[in-house]
């Protein structure tokens, strides 16, 4: 036991359940010794994949996840999993249900299970799941797989988080695709049509694949995948293509970005907690754009343009991305980052510049991106 801090490190670093358990409260509730903890845990992270699933609820994600953890303790790895639920706006608790859906391997010594609540944060994690993520990683699990509340197309903060990142879609999305592609597939390294048995799986499988089709990345080619995660068909192949992923684009991408002199500018707050950091000046923001081309990186600039009702930023507003997906600014606070970056990229690689129209309403403003309402013209052009 560490001296007055609150938390046994030995028996953290030794994977006890109870130790861990106590631990990841400390940091949940940041009680006495939670900073501590993570500057002892700091030099030990780096080894762990980092694997966010995300995707509307009724997917399949949590049944998904229990065949993924069947199918890694065949092939011996040690798997940690965070499973995001949401809070209720009233109690500000959780049913936590994921859990349940996922004890067939609970009891295993190289599986973990936790579950939190979100406790009312946005984006789709808690405040904490970055704190959490470390620890697993810290203590040596092989594979963190992060389940996020996936309430809707803006749960994308878990793209800050994964080293790769899963969208699961259900059977029958139609014309849906068209505004889901506003939001949580811009992020998707791997789509997986779940309910793959169903007579709408098909279809589904040949829509993502047209929209897939439709954008522009130099370091991965998007897969569309199919399972059954009842039955566990299908998991094989994601996790084979979920380590694919891995070896292509590398991983402890989050820790890398924790390193930035400019992280709390690009997205997340200091220590990568995950909170919503404040806009960065446009001295800040040109100066990280100057800095990118210096380096020979390729870059463009999202503005925003116009505003109708309650836009989260203003007019003018901007948000710089290099060509690898790293970003400095905001266009709307969060809630359509996602797509924005994806277009970005886009352009920097055609070099055509777009002009992007989010929202149509506050009842439907969900579907498209803007939690907050109203609506919002970006312009995104390639610099140089």
């Amino acid at each position: 036991m560490s001296a007055g801090a609150g938390f046994d490190l030995e028996a953290i670093l030794s994977r006890s359940r109870p130790a861990l358990a106590r631990a990841i409260t400390l940091l949940e509730n940041d009680r006495p010794g939670a900073d501590g903890l993570m500057a002892e845990l700091a030099p030990r992270r780096g080894r762990a994949h980092v694997v966010g699933i995300t995707g509307a609820p009724g997917a399949g994600k949590s049944t998904l996840i229990n065949s993924l953890l069947g199918e890694y303790a065949q092939r011996g790895r040690s798997v940690a999993v965070v499973a995001v639920d949401p809070s209720s706006p009233i109690s500000g608790g959780s049913i936590l249900g994921d859990r349940l859906r996922m004890d067939e391997h609970g009891s295993r010594d190289d599986v973990f299970i936790r579950s939190v609540s979100s406790r009312g944060h946005l984006g789709g994690l808690s405040r904490h799941a970055g704190r959490i993520i470390d620890v697993f990683d810290a203590v040596g699990y092989d594979v963190v797989i992060v389940e996020t509340v996936g309430a809707g197309q803006s749960e994308v903060e878990i793209r800050h988080f994964a080293d790769s990142n899963i969208v699961v879609c259900p059977p029958g999305l139609g014309d849906d695709v068209q505004a889901i592609k506003a939001g949580i597939i811009e992020i998707a390294d791997l789509l997986v049509v779940n309910k793959a048995d169903l007579p709408q799986a098909e279809r589904t499988v040949l829509d993502l694949t047209s929209a897939v089709h439709l954008r522009h990345r130099t370091d991965w080619q998007v897969k569309v995948l199919r399972t059954v995660a009842t039955s566990g068909e299908g998991a094989p192949e994601l996790a084979d293509a979920i380590e694919e992923h891995g070896r292509a684009t590398g991983i402890g991408k989050r820790l890398k970005h924790q390193e930035s002199p400019l992280a709390p500018l690009a997205g997340r707050g200091a220590g990568g907690e995950g909170s919503v950091a404040p806009q960065a000046t446009d001295e800040e923001l040109f100066a990280q754009l100057r800095r990118w081309r210096v380096a020979g990186k390729g870059v463009a600039l999202a503005t925003v343009v116009k505003t109708w009702g309650s836009s989260p930023r203003p007019e003018g507003s901007h948000l710089a991305v290099e060509a690898g997906g790293a970003f400095v600014g905001s266009v709307s606070g969060g809630c359509i980052e996602g797509a924005v970056i994806a277009e970005a990229q886009a352009a920097i690689v055609d070099g055509k510049p777009r002009l992007l129209e989010f929202g149509v309403s506050d009842e439907r403003a969900w579907e498209v991106g803007l939690a907050c309402g109203g609506r919002v013209q970006v312009f995104v052009e390639k610099i140089g």
